[in-house]
Parts: structure tokens; C-alpha cells; sequence
């Protein structure tokens, strides 16, 4: 019997154990269960995929909108409650007003309407004390609302409605404001599309009015900063179109009102392109002065000092709208002969900007090399008008010595398809410059080195996206700093060469020297665009030290190209740009060599920001042996003749650059 239930048990066990295994591979065995649908911005962040890096960058920028609004909206209360405290003030100590210790402008409103006989009571209904609440249009109403019984009230002889059409035109900050007409100044500068007071403004520029009332707070607020500081002389760019390519003046009377309008200004001065494609454009050596002789003459009538530009390149009219200026048309019938004068990439496209370097001594040029077209050019400016410099009308001349009149190779040419923030390409490719890189690599030993990098990329290639300018990239090994030092120094001996027959011409006159902001991928280790410019200048090494050696050779004047903000469009994070650090170090370079330094605005700084930016860079107020810029070079918009720039800003600036700026800097 206990046999019997053994048994029994045995199988009960085996049973048990069956039911089990059963159990688990019917579990193993089914289905998963369908994933469950995220929700909210689980959701959305699944249904954006691929695009998160997008909508990271997205979400950047409005966190930097943001926060700007954010700033704006301090800057505003901060004014609402200035002004408050001065009516608070005035009304306790004339006009005898109960009002509270921490009154705010509900308070002065409410004051001032008992005063015109209003009843108001403590929700803020108000209406006339004959007619009861019941019976009013609204019980309680906003304070702004144009359909206020208040605004049919007089208060002190002067309605707000009166207030309302009679308030000024230009948003600014002023003492004499009715809270009435201080609520519609914040309105308007919030309200950018409101017809009423747009048109009210004389500037004729929307993007003048936004933002003026912030800005003319951090006016007062800086006013005591810049009061006082060294006097920074101010020269204007005058437009490039006065002068047709056959060397007339087609303007004069345009000319004239420029030139009232900027000595009305209290410019000291003009700056004149002189330019090679216009005064030897048909024939070498035969010269035709006629249009600017008469440009000199009505820049005479006004007093103005005047800075010549030896404009050795083209102008294309990509950045300022200008007219179209080529090289000469016999430089540009060589060419066609002989492209390799002409800076030249690894693809073999030709830039038409300016010369190539290495033709500098290279007669190739109906008999003369490039250096001597540039002597006698030179040479003729000086004999032709000798009588200026007698006067002392000239005030300085500005070699132009590469690209744009700046001190680089033409590697961020727009024709050739480049576009912020691309790297560039280095221009070393026609067979002049090619020649010089075989002896240099002869001379170094490594004849295999006479070669351009195969892995820099395209124009607008990143760092990151090519072997040699990418972190521990080529730019580091033996060959590329070969390479590097040698296409840099050949930007060096350019300079020496052209400023050493310059101080022939000129002796006594003062030489400017632009040098380029080429900030965008600083705050990488190789400094890429940088380098495809002519500036061997990566984090590992100083490359503007070797570049002002020579320049304070011919004791120049350094003019740097300031940066107040990126143009529209740039984003300095994604470039890993850094423009104020470049320019202090180009500062400091040039200082520390005792060079006289000067500065030219972008074309993207005529913002209040921007300019302060560059006052507080032209006069650096932390700066021991108070150093600052000899004198400043504003670069126009071409529309500024038609009133397209905030002439304010304008005044502005250049009374804080001449240290004696007004209190009151936006005229009625």
C-alpha cells in the first residue's frame, strides 16, 4: 500500500512539473505586446527622428530669443519705473497728491482722475461722479484701452487723448512724457506694425525704431562712460558710384549733399577709393586723373581731410552693392594669354579679384613686373595731385594689398561659390607661385613636398571634414607646417615688397594697412579659414607677430576690420567663431610692437550694440596705458545717401568716439 502511494506521488510530481513546462513555453510562445505609444513630448521627440540636431539648434535660437525678450522686458520696466518715480515725486512736492509710499502708475492715474473729478474705486472702475457704475460702458476697463471714459477727460488743462496724437516722433527717453504718452512710446516700440507711429518717425527706416527706447536707456546708462575718453577721430567711406569706369564725375551735386550732410555730422574726414581698373583702365601707364581732380575739388570746399585708397583689386559689388569695378582691360587681355597672373585654385579656376603674388617680380606685364605697375600707379596719384598733399589735404594713404584692399589671398570668393562659414580654399595653384613652392621645397630637402594638400576640402568644407584641418590633422605634421609657413611667408614678403617702393613715393606721408577679420572656426585647433587666408595662426602658434614685424619696418598705420555682430544669417556657435578674441589678439600683436592702430566697421555693424562694441574696443577702458585707435574708418551702406541708416546711431557714435557725447543724442 505505501508502495501504492509512492507511486501516486510520483506521478502527481511529474504531472505537476508537465503542467509547468507547459505553462512556460505557452508563455515563451506568444506574441510580444504591441510597444506602447509614447504621449506628449515623448511623443513628438519620436516623431521627429533624424531631425532632433535640427530642432536642437531650432530650440537654441529661441532660447536666445528669449532671453533677449527677456532683457528687453527688464530694460522696459526699469524705464516705466524711472519715470514713475519722477511723476511720483513732482506730484508729491507740487501738486500735494495723497498718494502711496510704494505707489505705482494705477496709483498716479487713479490720483490724477479724482483730481479731474472722476470717481475711481479700488478694482480700478472709474466714471464720472454723475453717472453711476451700472450705467457705465464697462465696469472695469484696461487702463490703455482707447475706449476709456478717461480718455475724454481732462486732466490739468491736457487730455490723454491730446497726449496720445501730440507725442513725439522719435522714441526716446524725456522727462516731459504724460504717463498717457509714455504708455504709447512702449506701446509703439512693442507694436512695430502699428501704421500710426511708424509713420511718425523721420528716419523713413522700421529697423531704426526697433528697439530705440532699450537703446536709448543703455545710452544714458553708458553716457558717463565714453564722456571724456580720448578724442578718436572719424573718416567716412564716400560711395564708390561718384566715379563711372571712364573716370568722370557723374554726381556733383550729389557729392555736395553727402558731404553737407556728413560735415554736419562733425566727420574729420573722407576716404576716397582711387581705383587702378578706372585710372589706367585702357592702356599701361596712360592715366586719366579727371574725375577724381574733380572730386578733390568739392571735398576742398567742405575742409574735410581726406584718406586715399590705392585700390589695387576689383570690386564686384557682392557685399556693398557698389559698382562694378574690374581690374584694368589691358591686365585683364594678358590674362587671357597668361591666366597664371591671376591667383589660382587646386582646380584650376582663376580669380580676376587681383594679381597673383607671385608675380611680383615677374615681368609679365608688357615689360614691367607686378610690384612696378603698383610703383608707377602710385607715382603718377603723388605727381598729380602734389598740390594736396602741399595743403595737407591728405591726410594718409591705404596700400592696397590683396583681396577687398585687405591683407589676404582671395580665398573667400563668393564667385567661386564660397558662403560663410566655409573654410576656404588656399590660392597657390598658377605656376608662378607653384615655382616658388619647388624651391622652397628644394632648399628644405623634401623635393616631394612642392605639392598643395590633397585632403583641405572645398570652399565650404568644415574642419572637421577634412584630414588636414581637422583636430590632430596635417596642418600639424612636418609637411604641413612646411607648407603652411611657406604660403604665409610669401603673404609677407608681398607686403615688404609693395611698402618698400610705396615709402619712395609718398616719404613723408602716413601708410595704412588693412588687415582682415577672419574670425569664423577661431575657437578650433587649426584656425582653418585663417590659414587658407595667409595667417599661419592655429591655436599652437602666433601668426600675426611675423606680419607686423615687417609692417612696423614702414612704421604703418594697422587698420583692423572691427566686427560688431555676425551679418544675418551667421551663426557664430555653429562656426565656432570668436570674433572679439581674434581682434584683441590682432590688438595686442600690433600694440605690443608699438604700432599706431586704427579700426573699419563691417558691413553688419550699424546697430547700437555693434557700435558700442567697437567704442568699447577703439577705447578700451581697462587698459593701463589708455591705448586706443589713431582714428576710425566708418564703412556706408550704399543707401545711405537715400536715408536707409539710422542717422542717430551715426551721431551717436561718432560723438562717443570724439569723447564729448550729448545728453540728449536723438534730436526731435
Amino acid at each position: 500500500m505505501s508502495g501504492s502511494l509512492n507511486d501516486d506521488s510520483f506521478h502527481q510530481d511529474l504531472q505537476s512539473q508537465a503542467n509547468h513546462a507547459s505553462d512556460y513555453l505557452s508563455h515563451q510562445l506568444q506574441p510580444p505586446p504591441p510597444p506602447r505609444r509614447p504621449r506628449g513630448f515623448a511623443a513628438t521627440a519620436a516623431a521627429m527622428g533624424p531631425t532632433t540636431t535640427t530642432a536642437a539648434t531650432t530650440g537654441g535660437k529661441a532660447k536666445r530669443e528669449r532671453e533677449k525678450e527677456k532683457e528687453r522686458t527688464k530694460l522696459r520696466e526699469r524705464h516705466r519705473r524711472a519715470i514713475t518715480s519722477r511723476i511720483l515725486a513732482g506730484l508729491r512736492q507740487y501738486g500735494n497728491f495723497p498718494l502711496p509710499a510704494r505707489a505705482d502708475m494705477n496709483d498716479v492715474l487713479a490720483a490724477l482722475a479724482r483730481e479731474a473729478g472722476w470717481v475711481v474705486e479700488a478694482d480700478g472702475t472709474t466714471y464720472r461722479q454723475s453717472t453711476p457704475p451700472s450705467q457705465s460702458q464697462g465696469a472695469a476697463f484696461p487702463v490703455r484701452s482707447g475706449e476709456s471714459p478717461i480718455s475724454s477727460g481732462s486732466f490739468k488743462g491736457c487730455s490723454i487723448k491730446a497726449a496720445l496724437d501730440c507725442q513725439p516722433s522719435v522714441l526716446r527717453i524725456d522727462e516731459s512724457l504724460s504717463p498717457a504718452s509714455l504708455d504709447s512710446v512702449v506701446i509703439t516700440e512693442r507694436d512695430a506694425k502699428n501704421e500710426k507711429y511708424t509713420a511718425l518717425s523721420p528716419l523713413n527706416a522700421a529697423h531704426c525704431l526697433e528697439d530705440q527706447l532699450i537703446q536709448d536707456i543703455r545710452c544714458r546708462e553708458n553716457e558717463s562712460q565714453f564722456r571724456g575718453t580720448p578724442y578718436v577721430p572719424v573718416y567716412v567711406m564716400l560711395a564708390t558710384g561718384f566715379i563711372n569706369n571712364f573716370c568722370q564725375l557723374i554726381d556733383p551735386d550729389g557729392v555736395r549733399q553727402e558731404l553737407s550732410h556728413l560735415q554736419s555730422l562733425n566727420v574729420d574726414g573722407v576716404i576716397v577709393d582711387c581705383w587702378w581698373g578706372i585710372v589706367e583702365a585702357w592702356n599701361p601707364q596712360k592715366y586719366v586723373w579727371s574725375g577724381y581732380r574733380d572730386l578733390f575739388n568739392i571735398i576742398r570746399e567742405f575742409k574735410l581731410k581726406v584718406q586715399v585708397v590705392m585700390a589695387f583689386h576689383a570690386s564686384g559689388g557682392t557685399e556693398s552693392g557698389d559698382a562694378f569695378i574690374k581690374l584694368p582691360q589691358w591686365v585683364l587681355e594678358i590674362g587671357k594669354e597668361n591666366p597664371d597672373i591671376f591667383f589660382t585654385d587646386r582646380e584650376g579656376r582663376r580669380n580676376k579679384d587681383c594679381l597673383s603674388w607671385g608675380i611680383d617680380k615677374e615681368r609679365v606685364l608688357r615689360g614691367r613686373t607686378g610690384i612696378e605697375v603698383y610703383f608707377d600707379f602710385m607715382r603718377s596719384f603723388h605727381t598729380e595731385f602734389n598740390d594736396l598733399f602741399a595743403e595737407g589735404l591728405v591726410s594718409a594713404i591705404e596700400v592696397g594689398l590683396g583681396a577687398s584692399g585687405e591683407l589676404k589671398y582671395p580665398s573667400f570668393s563668393e564667385r567661386m561659390g564660397w558662403r560663410y562659414p566655409g573654410i576656404g580654399e588656399f590660392q597657390c595653384y598658377d605656376k608662378y607661385l607653384q615655382q616658388s613652392l619647388r624651391k622652397a621645397a628644394g632648399l628644405r630637402g623634401h623635393s616631394f613636398w612642392a605639392r598643395g594638400p590633397d585632403n583641405a576640402g572645398q570652399y565650404n568644407s568644415r574642419p572637421h571634414e577634412t584630414g588636414f584641418f581637422c583636430e590632430r590633422g596635417d596642418y600639424d605634421s612636418y609637411y604641413g607646417r612646411f607648407f603652411l609657413q611657406w604660403y604665409a611667408q610669401t603673404l609677407i614678403y608681398h607686403v615688404d615688397n609693395v611698402l618698400s617702393l610705396a615709402s619712395l613715393v609718398f616719404e613723408e606721408t602716413k601708410f595704412i594697412v588693412k588687415i582682415p577679420a577672419v574670425y569664423w572656426w577661431y575657437k578650433t585647433s587649426s584656425h582653418a579659414a585663417e590659414l587658407t587666408s595667409g595667417f599661419y595662426n592655429p591655436s599652437n602658434q602666433d601668426g600675426y607677430s611675423p606680419v607686423f614685424d615687417v609692417l612696423k619696418k614702414h612704421s604703418v598705420i594697422v587698420k583692423l576690420v572691427c566686427c560688431g555682430m555676425p551679418v544675418a544669417g551667421q551663426d557664430v556657435d555653429d562656426a565656432l567663431a570668436d570674433p572679439e578674441s581674434l581682434s584683441w589678439q590682432i590688438l595686442n600683436s600690433a600694440w605690443d610692437r608699438g604700432l599706431t592702430v586704427a579700426g573699419e566697421n563691417s558691413l553688419s555693424c550699424y546697430d547700437r550694440d555693434g557700435y558700442v562694441r567697437i567704442i568699447d574696443m577703439a577705447k578700451p577702458r581697462s587698459d593701463p596705458d589708455r591705448r586706443h585707435f589713431s582714428f576710425f574708418a566708418y564703412r556706408q551702406p550704399s543707401a545711405l545717401i537715400q536715408g536707409a541708416v539710422c542717422f542717430p546711431e551715426l551721431d551717436y557714435f561718432i560723438k562717443c568716439m570724439h569723447g564729448e557725447i550729448e545728453g540728449d543724442i536723438v534730436p526731435s
